[in-house]
Parts: C-alpha cells; sequence; structure tokens
C-alpha cells in the first residue's frame, strides 16, 4: 500500500457492506458509507480549491467524522493535521499559526470544545459553512489562501503536534509510508482479525489512536467503536461488552482499576477481551501482576514517540511473565544505545521514523542524523535478549547529590502503595542542586498522607532517590491520551510547593 486511502481502498473493493466504524453519536458505517462519506467531504475540498500539498486541520474528539475527513484529505493528496478539541484556543491558534492550513474541520457534533472553537473561528476566517457527509457531520472554515503548499511533497500524510516536554510543540511529518507502516506492523503485532471489535478510546489526534488503532484495524479490517472521551465508568462497562483489543495508556488502566475497587469489584469480568496493550509509560512489576489478574490476559508493553510513528519496540509475553521491558525491536526497525549520553540514550532506524519537523529543519537536525538514527532523548538498556528497557527521559533524568536519579523507579515504588493511583516525578533546582518532588493522585477521600508515603518508601529507595516534596492530589495535568504533562506539574501545584 503506498498510500493510507490505499487501505480503505481494499477494504471498500473485498468487504463494502462489512461494519468499519461506529460512535457515540449512534453512526455506524460500513466501509463502503465511510469511503462515500470520505468522498462527500473530498468534493467540498476540491470545490473550494484545495488540492494537493494544502493542509487541512481536523479539530475533533473520536468519532467516525474525524475519521472521514482524514481519508478525504488523503484522497485529494492534501495533508492531515489533526488537533485535539479539547486544547485551548490559545494553543489551537500557535498551531494554526504554523501549519496555515487552507480549510479547518470541526467535529461540532460529537464535541462541545470543537464547537466552541468553530464558533471562534467565525471571527477570523473567510466563513463557515455547515458540511453533512454521507450521515456524518461537522463544519468545515474555508481560510482565506495563504501559506505554501507543498505539492512536490505529496508523500506527507499528517502533521502532528506533539505536546514537548517544554510545552512547545512540534509539527512531527509523518509520510504515507510511515503511517502504513505504522498500521500494518500494529495489525500483526495484536494479531487483529475481521471477527475483533476494537476500543478506540485513544485520541485519533494522536499517533498511538491514529496509526496503533484506526489505521491499524482499517488494515486488518477490524471494527472500531470510537468515543471521544476517556469516561472511566462507561469504559469498564464496554469492555465487557465484547471488545476484543484495548489500547491504552498505564493512567486508563489505573483508573479502571480504582473505579472496580470503588464497586467492590477486582476482576474486569470480560468473556471477549483478547488483548490489552499499555503505552505512553513505564510499568512496574506489582502493577502489571495486578493489572493482568484485574483483565486477566497479558498485559502488552510497548514503546514509541510521534516522531516513530507510535511502535518502536513492544512485547509478545505470555500472562504472568515478570517481564517489565517494553520488548524487542518490531521487525523491520533498528534500535541502538548511545553510551556517550549519560543514562544511554535510545537510538532508532527504520521505516518508522518521521521526515522531519515541518518548517523546522534545526531542529530536525537535532534528532534526525544523515544516517536516518533518530535520537529519541529517553534513556535506555538492552538486555541479553534483545529487549529494551526505558529508564526515563534524558531531560527528566535528576542527578541529586551527585546520584542519577530515574523518575520511573521512584514512581514504580510509590505506585506501590494501594491507595495511590499514579504518580508522577520530577525533579527542581533548589541550592545548587537538584531535588526530587512526587506528585501523587489519590482516590477521592482518601486519608493518604506525606508522612505515610515517607514511611512507605523508605525501605524500598535509597535515600538519594527519595522525594523531598510529595503533593497529593485527586487529579494530575494530564494529555488528552491520558498521559501526565510533566512540564506542568509545578506549575500547577505551586501553592503546594515551598
Amino acid at each position: 500500500m503506498r498510500r493510507v486511502s490505499d487501505l480503505l481502498a481494499r477494504q471498500v473493493a473485498e468487504r463494502p457492506t462489512a461494519l468499519a466504524l461506529e460512535d457515540s453519536t449512534g453512526a455506524c458505517l460500513t466501509y463502503g458509507e465511510l469511503d462515500a462519506a470520505a468522498q462527500d467531504l473530498a468534493d467540498v475540498l476540491t470545490g473550494k480549491g484545495i488540492g494537493a500539498g494544502d493542509r487541512v486541520m481536523i479539530v475533533s474528539e473520536n468519532c467516525a467524522a474525524a475519521v472521514a475527513a482524514l481519508f478525504a484529505t488523503w484522497r485529494i493528496g492534501a495533508i492531515a493535521v489533526p488537533v485535539n478539541a479539547r486544547q485551548t484556543a490559545a494553543e489551537l491558534a500557535r498551531v494554526d499559526a504554523h501549519a496555515a492550513p487552507k480549510a479547518v474541520f470541526f467535529t461540532t457534533q460529537v464535541s462541545p470544545d470543537a464547537a466552541n472553537h468553530s464558533k471562534i473561528a467565525q471571527v477570523g476566517t473567510a466563513h463557515l459553512e455547515p458540511t453533512t457527509i454521507s450521515g456524518v457531520s461537522g463544519e468545515l472554515a474555508l481560510h482565506c489562501p495563504r501559506g505554501d503548499s507543498f505539492a512536490g511533497d505529496t508523500d506527507i500524510a499528517v502533521l502532528l503536534y506533539t505536546t514537548g516536554t517544554t510545552g512547545d510543540p512540534k509539527g512531527v511529518m509523518l509520510t504515507h509510508a510511515n503511517v502504513c507502516f505504522g498500521g500494518r506492523t500494529s495489525a500483526e503485532l495484536r494479531g487483529m482479525t475481521i471477527d475483533d471489535l476494537i476500543y478506540g478510546v485513544l485520541p485519533t489526534t494522536h499517533v498511538f489512536g491514529l496509526c496503533s488503532v484506526v489505521v491499524a484495524a482499517i488494515h486488518a479490517g477490524a471494527p472500531v467503536r470510537l468515543v471521544p472521551r476517556f469516561v472511566v465508568a462507561d469504559v469498564f462497562d464496554a469492555l465487557r461488552d465484547g471488545i476484543t483489543l484495548f489500547s491504552a495508556v498505564p493512567q486508563m488502566h489505573a483508573l479502571l482499576m480504582a473505579h472496580a475497587k470503588s464497586l467492590g469489584e477486582t476482576a474486569l469480568g470480560s468473556d471477549t477481551l483478547r488483548y490489552v496493550s499499555s503505552g505512553a509509560a513505564p510499568l512496574d512489576p506489582t502493577w502489571k501482576r495486578e493489572a493482568e489478574a484485574f483483565y486477566g490476559v497479558a498485559i502488552q508493553n510497548g514503546y514509541g514517540m510521534t516522531e516513530s510513528t507510535a511502535g518502536t519496540a513492544a512485547t509478545r509475553n505470555i500472562i504472568g511473565d515478570p517481564d517489565t521491558s517494553v520488548g524487542p525491536a518490531l521487525p523491520g526497525i533498528e534500535i541502538a544505545i548511545d553510551d556517550t549520553v549519560p543514562g544511554g540514550e535510545v537510538l532508532t532506524r527504520g521505516p518508522h521514523v518521521m521526515k522531519g519537523y515541518f518548517r523546522n529543519p534545526d531542529e530536525t537536525a537535532k534528532v534526525l542524523d544523515d544516517d536516518g538514527w533518530l535520537r529519541t532523548g529517553d534513556l535506555g538498556q538492552i538486555d541479553a535478549e534483545g529487549k529494551l528497557h526505558i529508564l526515563g527521559r534524558a531531560k527528566e533524568l535528576i542527578i541529586h547529590g551527585g546520584f542519577n536519579v530515574f523518575p520511573p523507579e521512584v514512581e514504580a515504588a510509590l505506585n506501590d502503595h494501594p491507595d495511590v493511583v499514579q504518580a508522577a516525578v520530577v525533579g527542581r533546582v533548589k541550592n545548587g542542586d537538584e531535588e526530587v518532588l512526587a506528585f501523587v493522585q489519590v482516590p477521592v477521600g482518601s486519608a493518604l498522607s506525606e508522612e505515610d508515603l515517607r514511611a512507605f518508601v523508605k525501605d524500598r529507595l535509597a535515600g538519594y532517590k527519595r522525594p523531598a516534596r510529595y503533593v497529593l492530589a485527586t487529579a494530575l495535568p494530564a494529555a488528552p491520551t491520558g498521559k501526565i504533562l510533566k512540564h506542568k506539574l509545578i506549575e500547577t501545584f505551586a501553592d503546594h510547593l515551598n
């Protein structure tokens, strides 16, 4: 498959009446209907003069309309710029200014935030018009012509703007070859078939949800149930209603287990769930055992990033395997460790590596070398079996008293406490040194105290690894994927820190 749109075309040719997508609006689209919806919007876009190399921003939460907009964009050779509608107007404005889209599509039917953004767009765009596309709807804002087209560079499929550890997002250029490779590899890793029903709660505006869920499912011909947001009670019920595959981040798993506990239940109790994966954050042995007991299936760990089209390494373990690595490199992918970087930086090369950062050659040169190696910014080790172990982010490494402190190790110790939902650890410069700060999410009504946690980690962590301060809260700042935004922790809880 040379282009992502070819994946849909193959399913239309072979199984046009098979279910492709269902969403929270009640839409249930077959592959033929999804194809028709994509064509309807493609016709609207071309009729407005939008074509190859132009950017189309899709402000959305998960729904059939968002997927149709993606395929419409790819069909005309344009570049999709998926953006989560839950971002603020200021955040969207920064993406809009940098990507310079000629059209912006809002999934107003499913997302109140997208509807609010569309109202704001009416002030600054040429015009805004409701656009119905074969039963799934949204609103299309047409900008006055601006920016350069990339008509000679039509291999770019998407621009994905990363959250970034510094809060300064960059537009990652993923090609059609990147996205097709990522989708196929994810489908094969999970053993997806037409008999599966995949739960799509990971945002399609993020590489994990886009490539490892939606594109992978269309590659395999497996239907996806799309939901706009992670609502723990809804997800808990849905996973007991025919779902066979569930990909999520550790924070989602932790909240599901806490929800079950609040109901007096210890297990999910699904008769159909066969594959559960976790990504975007490390696992620890205790948590992994608890999660496998909860789901009744093995928890497969994986590693990737936006710049590497989500997947770089993944496990294929049986239930009960104590392995907490992220597994070996996926087929066709190389991984190496740069030992000149303190802690050892993970490098990767292969068909999953991005083209570069959009309109940012200087930042591209910092992470991509002439031999195709991508510097991930993550610290890791490769064991004797070829499995990759992630130690943390290079920028998050804490040097306290001359010793290296890896936040995932401290977080794992805290997560062992039965009253901890999840923990995040960062460093803060103080008196010429870095102190270890722990931010701990606890259930509503919990009596857990800072003193309790100090006593709990005393025998689990060496003195230099123990947090100097603990902040306990019922919620931590998180991205739409559920991943904790570590760069916002100190700012968010400034009043709680000395």
